[in-house]
């Protein structure tokens, strides 16, 4: 039988330590027998979360019989794993074991060497942290889940259910999957990638400085056809200056911004009402609805529509 081992570190995220139980726990082969051995492994007897104490019956020697390892991502201010967790884990790797991460689980593989040279993902309000902090890591902030075949890691929450239902259909199946996914009540495949869920926020800009006035003028008219020469007018700048002083102050360029900005009025629109997506496109200040439609998809990963559902529950 395949043995899953979930590695509970100090200040393991609950929900995240859940999730590959729930799934791996849950599946059932075609003839009613169990799919895979699920260990709950830990440095120490004890682990404390934020929340709970977990009592883990494996240690860290069980990561060696195990054909996969998941670790789920810890609370931040966690203190960094353990020379001993590092070397376990390692060694797991090197004697050809899957090892999966989930959310900010992907920092513990990182800081093992086992991401390096790899593209990986972990929840999208860390990735910059990701890959700041370990450059040999081709961080991809807008997926659900990236599999390198041997090392896997997924994006926050709820993504570490899709790539435990991947590791599951990889293993036994479609069939196998889709049963797992119906008894957690949950799609075996999601629309688009954590784009959708991330909060594009317009570049800060210094309170009182030279843009604030015109960034704000621009809020209030999104619905106009705004060009730079208008907002040059706006300021009392040539078209150049204006250019030029922008990207200075915001790190971007006028349409850019105006772009992120029409995006995040839309993201609001259809979270919050019930308008239809011309009118949203309309009030968001695009062209048209094709035109919107292309936009929106190329920066959320998903269609209007399928964003509205994700956050409002309608079909």
């Amino acid at each position: 039988m395949h043995t899953v081992a979930v590695l509970a570190l100090p200040g393991v995220v609950p929900f995240d330590l859940s999730t590959p139980l729930e799934v791996f726990g849950r599946a059932r082969l075609p003839d009613g027998g169990k799919a895979y051995r699920v260990l709950v492994c830990a440095p120490s007897p004890e682990v404390r979360s934020e929340l709970i104490t977990i009592h883990a019956p494996f240690g860290l020697d069980a990561l060696a019989a195990a054909d996969t390892v998941v670790v789920p991502g810890c609370a931040e201010g966690s203190a960094p794993p353990s020379a001993e967790v590092i070397s376990a884990l390692r060694d797991a790797a090197r004697r050809g074991g899957r090892i999966a991460s989930i959310c900010v689980g992907a920092f513990v593989l990182a800081a093992a060497g086992l991401l390096d040279g790899l593209a990986a993902t972990t929840h999208w309000i860390a990735t910059d942290a990701l890959a700041g902090s370990f450059p040999a890591v081709d961080v991809r902030p807008n997926v659900l889940y990236v599999d390198n075949g041997q090392i896997l890691t997924s994006a926050g929450a709820a993504a570490g259910l899709d790539l435990c239902l991947h590791m599951v259909r990889r293993d036994h199946g479609s069939a196998v999957a889709a049963d797992v996914a119906r008894l957690s009540v949950v799609p075996l495949e999601r629309e688009g990638g954590q784009a959708q869920f991330i909060v594009h926020e317009l570049p800060p800009v210094p309170q009182g400085s030279l843009m604030e006035p015109v960034l704000r003028w621009i809020e209030e008219n999104l619905e106009t056809q705004l060009t730079v020469h208008q907002m040059a007018q706006h300021c009392g700048m040539s078209e150049r200056t204006f250019n030029r002083r922008f990207r200075e102050q915001t790190g971007t360029t006028p349409l850019q911004w105006l772009l992120r900005a029409r995006v995040r009025r839309a993201q609001y629109l259809l979270e919050n009402t019930g308008h239809g997506i011309d009118r949203v496109a309309r009030q968001a200040g695009f062209g048209s609805p094709t035109a919107f439609r292309e936009r929106f998809r190329r920066v959320a990963g998903v269609a209007p529509q399928a964003y509205r559902s994700s956050f409002r529950g309608e079909p």
